[in-house]
């Protein structure tokens, strides 16, 4: 950038650094959204380049025909669909996907942001609950889209984000269960802080509440979506004098961890247990027994996502949230209990 850029015709680019006590190079790194600079800084620089009314004129760089997808984590068949509805997009449009591990669900790692905004791709999902403002503003300076997948907390106003309807998901499991005459019925929902765990545990307690039964919080646990952790829930839960007669599992992956723990107790699933379980992966036909499960359009909300970051933008609009509709998959692992 040239130290004699002007800002509005009058003022320039070093003018503006003075004003605001700074080193050029300082109002270069706020400009390319650089992420060594203080949050006071960066605020004061903006500030009168906003007052100034600069207009940016050299051309940014290109951007790379990439769209890049985000996870914490990458070890489950869930990844495996949200990564085919981004790739089935981005084919559509000559781009190339990558793919980047980093952070906690709650937000990617503090050095990832650096390495985006070097690779500059067309866009970035992220399957996180929430985006620091900080980051948010980096990836704004250097026109980098960026849409939320599945949020796991409640996204702010001003990300765009994609989810499925938790709520009615859990509801539909609680409710094929309670079709079916069962009463103690047990939840092994996800982490406590996500989002999409308390709206399915939302939908499980209404479901109850529409039958006349009320939900025994001793039947209510919080798992990690992972089978272990669907496993050690279900031990537990079998292992009561009032085990209960049914478990809806917060996803399939948790599911097959009751189906192992319902094995070694030696129950018959659905004769003695009936299991529900949450997304419908593809692994979910095939487990024995094949599984009850409600559909999560995984891998139609990864390709909405990635529409989102390939569509204009028009900044006067606010961001958008898209929702899509769960139903319910009903196959050989529920049944009535004995008793009715």
């Amino acid at each position: 950038m040239r130290d004699n850029d002007e800002v509005d015709g009058r003022v320039t680019l070093a003018e503006v650094a003075e004003q605001a006590g700074v080193s050029l190079s300082t109002v270069s790194k706020v400009l390319n959204g650089r992420s060594d600079v203080s949050e006071a800084t960066r605020t004061k620089v903006e500030q009168l380049l906003d007052m100034h009314g600069y207009r940016r004129r050299s051309q940014a760089p290109p951007q790379a025909p990439l769209i890049e997808l985000v996870f914490h984590e990458l070890e489950s068949v869930w990844a495996m669909e949200l990564i085919r509805g981004v790739e089935n997009v981005a084919k559509q449009n000559r781009a190339s996907v990558v793919l980047t591990e980093s952070g906690t669900r709650h937000a990617p790692g503090a050095d990832w942001i650096e390495g985006v905004l070097r690779r500059r791709p067309l866009g970035v999902v992220l399957v996180f609950s929430a985006l620091p403002d900080k980051v948010k503003k980096q990836l704004r300076s250097r026109a980098i889209p960026f849409v939320i997948v599945d949020p796991a907390g409640d996204p702010d106003p001003d990300v765009p984000s994609v989810g499925s309807a938790n709520w009615a998901g859990g509801v539909a499991a609680t409710r094929h269960l309670t079709d079916f005459q069962h009463e103690r019925i047990a939840i092994i929902t996800g982490p406590e802080d996500m989002m999409c765990s308390l709206a399915r545990l939302d939908g499980y307690r209404s479901a109850m509440t529409m039958a006349g039964l009320e939900a025994d919080p001793a039947l209510v646990r919080f798992g990690d979506f992972h089978v272990q952790g669907g496993f050690e829930q279900a031990m537990d839960l079998l292992e009561r004098p009032d085990r209960p007669t049914a478990i809806f599992a917060g996803s399939d992956l948790q599911a097959l961890g009751v189906l192992e723990a319902a094995r070694l107790k030696g129950l018959s699933v659905p004769d003695d247990l009936s299991v529900v379980g949450y997304d419908d992966v593809p692994l979910a036909q095939w487990s024995s027994p094949s599984l009850t499960t409600v559909h999560q359009p995984l891998r139609q909300m990864a390709e909405e996502a990635a529409r989102m970051l390939l569509r204009p933008h028009d900044a006067g609009k606010s961001a958008l949230r898209i929702e899509l509709a769960t139903h319910l998959v009903v196959r050989q692992s529920t049944a009535p209990p004995k008793s009715s």
